[in-house]
């Protein structure tokens, strides 16, 4: 439970119940003055940043479309069962399609961006630039990011448009180069505190941190997609280590010890790791509004009518799929003696996690019933294993249990029973998107492409304080740029972020040696490194091209 998240979002939640559906809204102002109550004022410009936290969006679907498209896992079907369409498959080997839920993320952005646009002309001033709509303007910016990372050219709206007025795509390194102006404008503006009344909320720190992750992948940004690899010239290092050092010197955030509580369900504000995240807790913003996140479905044990086997030891009243597979050398990378982060990675006999989610030393066959122990033997999470279909991505039957074995998982966002049993699966645990973590390895990373280092830092040392946090060794000598890419799947797991990694360091048509993405002949296409427009939007958009390639 997060209690402080009520009086954050109950006042947006009304607000959505009536108006965040329906983009052709009179946009003259519901106040002939601005009003002075805090309340209106929140709930006003709560509505802005739902967007952001819905079911699609770091709900499933991002997962689906964003993450399954990395070198860190893959979506399976067991004889067909959840080949829904290829929705988990696809994205796996980079075959996009508009139709794809995993593709269709453009709709929230734009309906995000057209509701802020809304309430910055209604509070903005004649140029909507007054001072108290600087966080609609910044979390404004946030998803014409997304926006452009994910689709390449997109339109800049930066006004609610005309009943007649037609939107055009804009290049990519005009979009970079509007958000940097934006951002650089309204950060002073922003709030600095790092609070209950901040958190989850665009502020000065947030700002930052987006401007940080514009300029470390900003020669992805201006140069052609295609042609874009680890040797591409990035003129904005200096500035990006600029940005950096701000956060870091700012004393308002710590990497802090003990790596996998930032991520249990009660995390929270608390997290001082945390520049930004998407809070996410059905006990207060209700499963229904909005989606919610549901990492355990995919990852945990299949079949649990085969043995009472629990992963957290509570067994689950709904079904869980058991779909999502680490790819064996995502695991390979998690052997650092000592690592805490090791503890998230479920590979050969299994163990189970107690009630403070910690790994027990008990094996997993005490808990399974005997009679299906003596038919089954122990649960094992077969790393390396044979498919019964590599081109469907299909393991086998389900009713075989040898094959609902099949790949290692991961346990990195730990579920409560309650989600189980009141929310759907729906889980409590808030989603970061910006940490000073990735901060410091984000300047380690800068330095080794040739940024001047500053305040005495080296790649070594930055990359040995993300390691403190998860009692991991330090490294001597000069890490390289392959430590870093390594050091950041270690450390952002199941973050926003491998996507935007592997196409900054040119490997994402190569990211993953195992055979099932290796061999697929989509994984080659460079023009996959943009999804393509969706569906919708191109029905929508008539006057749009589709993205090359499709």
């Amino acid at each position: 439970m997060k209690p402080y998240i009520k009086n954050l979002f109950f006042g947006g939640v009304a607000l959505l119940a009536t108006g965040c559906t329906d983009l052709e809204t009179d946009i003259v102002s519901f106040y002939p003055t601005f009003p002075d109550n805090d309340i209106a004022i929140s709930g006003e410009f709560e509505g802005c940043y739902f967007y952001n936290r819905n079911e699609a969006w770091f709900g499933r679907n991002f997962w689906e479309g964003v993450f399954l498209a990395g070198d860190e896992a893959v979506g399976i079907c067991l004889n067909g069962v959840y080949d829904d369409s290829g929705r988990y498959r696809d994205p796996s080997i980079h075959n996009f399609r508009p139709d794809l839920p995993g593709v269709g993320l453009m709709g929230d952005m734009l309906s995000g961006i057209t509701y802020t646009n809304t309430r910055i002309l209604n509070y903005g001033g004649q140029d909507g630039k007054d001072p108290i709509v600087a966080p609609l303007r910044a979390i404004r910016a946030y998803y014409h990011f997304w926006n452009m990372e994910l689709y390449g050219d997109v339109p800049i709206l930066d006004h609610p448009l005309a009943e007649d007025e037609v939107s055009e795509r804009q290049p990519r390194a005009e979009v970079a180069k509007w958000i940097e102006s934006e951002l650089l404008e309204v950060i002073p503006q922003l709030d600095e505190a790092n609070d209950a009344s901040t958190y989850g909320r665009p502020n000065k720190w947030m700002a930052e941190a987006l401007l940080v992750k514009l300029y470390l992948n900003w020669g992805v940004y201006t140069h052609d997609i295609t042609t874009v690899d680890n040797n591409t010239p990035n003129e904005k290092l200096a500035d990006c280590v600029k940005w950096c050092d701000e956060l870091i010197n700012c004393g308002v955030f710590e990497v802090g010890t003990g790596y996998r509580k930032k991520f249990f369900p009660d995390n929270g504000v608390q997290i001082k790791d945390f520049i930004y995240a998407v809070p996410m807790d059905p006990a207060t913003l209700g499963a229904a509004y909005y989606g919610g996140a549901e990492f355990n479905r995919w990852w945990d044990f299949r079949k649990y009518t085969y043995c009472d086997y629990c992963t957290w030891n509570w067994v689950p009243s709904q079904s869980t799929a058991g779909i999502y597979l680490l790819t064996p050398e995502a695991v390979d990378r998690f052997n650092l003696e000592g690592d805490e982060r090791n503890d998230m990675i479920a590979v050969g006999q299994a163990y189970v996690y107690d009630v403070n989610y910690n790994l027990t030393d008990q094996a997993i066959t005490a808990y399974n019933d005997a009679r299906h122990r003596r038919e089954y033997g122990p649960l094992v999470y077969a790393k390396d294993f044979e498919w019964a279909n590599i081109n469907n991505l299909d393991v086998g039957s389900e009713d075989d249990m040898a094959n609902v074995m099949k790949g290692a998982r991961l346990f990195k966002y730990p579920p409560r029973q309650e989600d189980d049993l009141l929310w759907s699966r729906k889980q409590a645990n808030d989603i970061p998107v910006f940490r000073l973590a990735d901060i410091l390895l984000t300047k380690a990373e800068c330095i080794l492409r040739g940024a001047t280092a500053t305040n005495g830092d080296t790649p070594a040392s930055l990359m040995n304080k993300v390691r403190d946090c998860a009692s991991a060794p330090h490294v001597s000598g000069t890490p390289t740029l392959q430590d870093i890419l390594d050091e950041r799947s270690r450390e952002f797991i199941m973050e926003p972020w491998r996507r935007n990694d592997l196409i900054r360091f040119g490997k994402f048509e190569n990211c993953a040696d195992w055979k099932v993405k290796a061999s697929a002949s989509t994984m080659a296409d460079v023009n996959k490194r943009l999804m393509p427009i969706p569906t919708g939007e191109m029905n929508t958009n008539t006057n749009w091209d589709q993205n090359p390639g499709y």
